[in-house]
């Protein structure tokens, strides 16, 4: 079953959130901008399952299948997979992968590297994020070293757990020790920007709209 908190973060939007964690002086959680999202529209939260890997050129194409689908297993339902793969040279998600994890009831993946199969996946419905598309594959090229541990993207570190909230501005990591207290902010701030709005549509000046609710 889907942690019912998935969906009331995706309910807000980036902005919001990165704006509440900027104010609990937060730092570094705002994914590298190079990192987007193959469905713009498609608003992706939820728990992360990280993985890592390396190129490693002596591999077979056997052995690298193996732990491809050995890695395809360990996914669990209802998170977001997260991959550091260092390097940029061939796609880590592609059309059968992503079958098989939207089967097993994971969210959606967030790849800092490349994906394939692109017009599958997006038919699929299955919600990517990657920095670029390639046609080529991990076969006898690529294995995972490690999954459910710390993984850095950019400047920002993602454990596991950790909650990733994208939407078409970007992606932020949200530590899951106070997942609940920012989604909390984030729903009580958009409804204080919402009285905002109205107010400077009535006629407010948004100076005075700022300082009587303190937000802008």
């Amino acid at each position: 079953m889907t942690d019912a908190r998935v969906e009331k973060l995706k309910g807000c939007y980036t902005g919001v959130v990165h704006d509440v964690m900027r104010a609990m002086g937060r730092r570094n959680f705002t994914l590298p901008h190079t990192l987007r999202p193959l469905q713009p529209e498609v608003t992706l939260a939820g728990p992360a399952f990280t993985i890592e890997g390396r190129v490693d050129e002596t591999a077979d194409a056997h052995q690298t299948l193996l732990e491809w689908t050995g890695l395809l297993s360990k996914a669990r339902p209802g998170h977001i997979w997260c991959c550091q793969p260092h390097t940029r040279a061939i796609a880590n998600m592609g059309e059968l992968s992503t079958e098989t994890l939207h089967k097993k009831g994971v969210l959606g993946c967030v790849i800092d590297g490349a994906l394939r199969d692109t017009d599958f996946i997006m038919k699929l419905g299955f919600p990517c994020w990657g920095t670029h598309n390639t046609p080529r594959d991990i076969v006898g090229y690529w294995l995972p070293t490690g999954t459910e541990i710390d993984i850095m993207i950019g400047e920002v570190l993602v454990e596991p757990g950790d909650w990733l909230h994208g939407d078409r501005d970007g992606m932020v990591r949200i530590p899951a020790a106070i997942v609940d207290e920012v989604i909390e902010q984030s729903v009580t701030a958009m409804q204080t920007e919402s009285l905002v709005r109205k107010a400077i549509l009535d006629g407010v000046d948004p100076q005075q709209a700022y300082l009587k609710y303190g937000k802008f």
